[in-house]
């Protein structure tokens, strides 16, 4: 035990007492013991590289083309994506794909190219392999969007995984963006970030990498087009990228870089190339449709860990209902538990648990339960006794049970690789269903487990099913969290097949988005973190995840007044809404933050309310499209470079733009606008883009801009649906989608489609449909008209 290991320890145990700090203490030595028996040193290794290329073999959309030492499939997808792998790697089995591999498209051939290389041509995309096994994207008209140089490998002598590295030129323009949930974005700078899902243990601000979501998931954006590309494996790893310069050294373009290292698993790779809807598009048909959340699930939501009773609780909700503030959920974290134990319920603070859940649902309130994978490994503990039969627990290279520290103490981890695992798993959440839960949180699910050093997760050496196929925690710490939450997602749909799921998770991986959503985590109270906040949001947004959303207020500490309102008008306009504050972390009732605060967050409550049909919209096009609700500047005009490095303000769907206030004091702000006419929400001030225009941001708003010709589909003031239509730029037209939602069942509404258009000196909105346009079937107000005084 060296002298930094000795001083860790002494903090632990000084932070989190002495009792529990000296379980950390005995759990790293025994995480480091099993991993030095089961994982030796890696001694020498051989470096490989593909070699020259041999010969060919077509198959169905590309085909196998072998080099010296190794070979490359590459396959072209009737969706348009492009797969390759080497050393005979294929698509499955894999944890991100939806399902089976899509079809490959039979229009695309391997054919020779030049310098004795070989290239696949498909419709939206060319890629070509040299001689020595580099692979290069091309657009249609012949643009190389991507570079991928030979691979390199290295290999233990005595035998084991191999590392590979593969690094890739971009074009000097591009940006990135993605890599699952960064604080220091959305726009990746220059720099390492590791793909290892961890628990900070501690709140984190911008900068701090990794977090609870890391994917090796790129979205690259330049002049010429988006790329989305993806390397399909598990393992730890880093990503280094360094951006290309343009006309550097005598007038020549220096390309951007990007290095993939891995420390195993497979070497293969996805690339989708097209706009950023069409990218998207193409990565939800291979990963996964969203979740589509319950209506409910789009309102506000409260929470904190320390509500401490069913009194407590009541009186938060008598403090909206008092004040007439809209509340949808309320969720109870890890102390409403039975001295923390997993799927129990502390009786004597909570004794009509299923009565307080029942009375809140007739006001229309949720109740949202945490879960955590963390089983206490106590004999008597129901979860820990079926788990224990049905042989649920990871175990370690000798078949013992793998055991850690969490909130309960000593415990145990389901092995959710596993199908049989993952079924007990998802059949426990009928005890939540008969407390009158309606959604859960997953958190601690890196999987985190407590130690005084090293990492804070299972042993690397701890192994798992994997589907039957077997392997260590090396490769499975990343899906863990994906798994957990395909077991409670599947385990509710068998338990309440006419209820859509409402569930999100702290950590997952690419796929992700098929069980739910996710949230910044421990997110810093503080400015930085709510900027931090925004970045984590689009970066999953780009990633595939759609549904996410903040601390609002921050977890630790205490906001000021201006901070926390800052902090909650941003949050609504945010697919998950939710004040949220840990043990030690002051209030965030907005009536804690005084008159003033109070009024204006009441403001925001009510614009969310209001909203709430257009989000329920955004979330059923998200579900057929893998379009995200919130999406950058640059989502409709990537080649915009003003847009591409704007990272504090976004788009709330097609309709909205969003300009949250980041910085204190600030009461006017610049604002980056894409191409159109757009208007202030509030003022219906007007505005032309592209440009960048100072708005006003006193502290009663943030500036929200409308898109000219938007149709919205609002909250009107009966409660019934009602359509904002803005005017469009005379002599253009407009339009907007709506998808009317009952709220919480399977049916599939139909998509409606509005379009609106200049009649003589009116403005006519318009359903079409496939008889010809006709009336809307609900009210219209028409919005943006000024001083022409036209009509509807």
């Amino acid at each position: 035990m060296d002298g930094r290991d000795l001083v860790r320890s002494i903090r632990v145990v000084g932070s989190v007492g002495a009792f529990q700090g000296l379980r950390a203490v005995r759990a790293a030595w025994r995480r480091r013991r099993a991993d030095a028996t089961a994982l030796p040193p890696r001694g020498a290794e051989r470096a490989r590289v593909p070699g020259r290329v041999l010969e060919v073999e077509p198959a169905a959309g590309g085909g196998v083309v072998r080099f010296g030492r190794s070979e490359l499939r590459i396959m072209v997808t009737v969706n348009g994506a492009v797969f390759w792998g080497w050393d005979g790697a294929g698509p499955e089995p894999s944890y991100a794909l939806a399902g089976r591999c899509p079809e490959p498209d039979l229009r695309a051939v391997l054919e020779p190219d030049k310098d004795g290389g070989w290239r696949v041509v498909a419709e939206r995309v060319t890629v070509v392999v040299s001689r020595h096994g580099a692979v290069e994207v091309r657009t249609p008209g012949g643009v190389t969007l991507r570079r991928d140089l030979p691979p390199r490998w290295w290999e233990p002598v005595g035998g084991g995984p191999a590392r590979w590295m593969q690094r890739s030129e971009v074009a000097a323009d591009a940006r990135f963006f993605g890599l699952g949930g960064r604080s220091s974005g959305p726009r990746l700078r220059e720099g390492t970030y590791r793909l290892w899902n961890t628990d900070p243990g501690g709140s984190f601000a911008p900068g701090d990498d990794p977090l609870y979501i890391t994917m090796p998931v790129q979205m690259v954006v330049s002049d010429a087009a988006t790329h989305l590309v993806f390397h399909d494996s598990s393992w730890d790893g880093t990503v280094s990228l360094r951006e290309g310069e343009e006309g550097a050294g005598s007038g020549h373009d220096r390309p951007g870089m990007s290095e993939l290292r891995m420390d195993g698993g497979p070497l293969r790779c996805w690339v989708m190339v097209g706009t950023p809807a069409r990218v998207l598009l193409a990565w939800a048909s291979l990963t996964g449709a969203p979740a589509l959340p319950p209506a409910w699930a789009l309102g506000h939501h409260h929470a904190r860990w320390g509500f401490g009773s069913e009194q407590e609780v009541r009186r938060i909700v008598a403090g909206y209902q008092e004040r007439g503030l809209p509340l949808d959920a309320v969720h109870l974290d890890i102390d409403h538990y039975d001295e923390h134990q997993v799927f129990t319920v502390d009786h004597e603070r909570f004794p009509k648990l299923p009565v307080l859940a029942e009375e809140l649902r007739r006001d229309g309130i949720r109740l949202v339960s945490i879960v955590d994978p963390a089983v206490s490994a106590e004999e008597g503990d129901v979860v820990y006794d079926g788990g224990t039969a049905e042989d649920a627990f990871v175990r370690d290279a000798s078949g013992r049970v793998v055991h850690g520290v969490a909130w309960p103490g000593e415990a145990v981890f389901p092995d959710f690789t596993h199908a049989r695992v993952r079924e007990w798993w998802g059949g426990l959440y009928a005890e939540r269903l008969a407390q009158g839960f309606s959604g859960f949180w997953h958190d601690m699910n890196e999987p985190t487990s407590f130690t005084a050093f090293g990492e804070k997760t299972l042993p690397r050496s701890a192994r798992h099913s994997l589907e039957g196929r077997g392997g260590d925690h090396q490769e499975a710490h990343n899906v863990y969290g994906l798994c957990m939450a395909r077991a409670g997602y599947e385990g509710l749909l068998e338990l309440a097949p006419h209820e859509r799921p409402f569930l999100f998770s702290r950590s997952g991986w690419a796929g992700l988005q098929r069980y739910g959503g996710t949230w910044s985590g421990d997110v810093a109270t503080g400015w930085p973190g709510l900027r931090a906040s925004l970045s984590l949001v689009l970066g999953l947004s780009l990633c595939g995840v759609p549904y996410s959303g903040p601390d609002i207020g921050g977890f630790d500490g205490s906001p000021s007044p201006e901070l926390y309102l800052r902090w909650f008008q941003l949050g609504a306009y945010l697919p998950l809404f939710r004040t949220h504050a840990g043990l030690r972390g002051g209030r965030r009732e907005p009536w804690e933050f005084g008159p003033e605060v109070l009024e204006h967050a009441r403001v925001a409550l009510e614009e969310r309310r209001r909203l709430l049909p257009y989000l329920m919209t955004l979330a059923h096009l998200a579900r057929r499209t893998g379009a995200p609700y919130v999406r950058p500047l640059w989502w409709n005009a990537p080649e915009d470079r003003a847009l591409r490095d704007c990272e504090d303000a976004f788009l709330l769907g097609d309709c909205l733009l969003v300009a949250p206030v980041l910085d204190p004091g600030t009461d006017r702000r610049a604002v980056q606008l894409p191409r159109g006419r757009w208007y202030d929400a509030v003022s219906e001030q007007v505005y032309e883009g592209p440009a960048q225009v100072l708005v006003d941001a006193p502290l009663s708003r943030i500036p929200v801009l409308v898109r000219a010709g938007a149709v919205l589909p609002v909250r009107g003031s009966d409660g019934g649906l009602e359509l904002e239509a803005w005017a469009p730029a005379q002599s253009r037209t407009g339009g907007g989608l709506v998808v009317p939602d009952a709220g919480d069942g399977w049916d599939e509404p139909e998509l409606e489609r509005y379009v609106t258009r200049w009649q003589g000196p009116g403005l006519v909105v318009e359903l079409e449909g496939e008889g010809g346009p006709s009336e809307p079937p609900c009210p219209v107000r028409v919005r943006g008209l000024g001083e022409a005084g036209a009509q509807t």
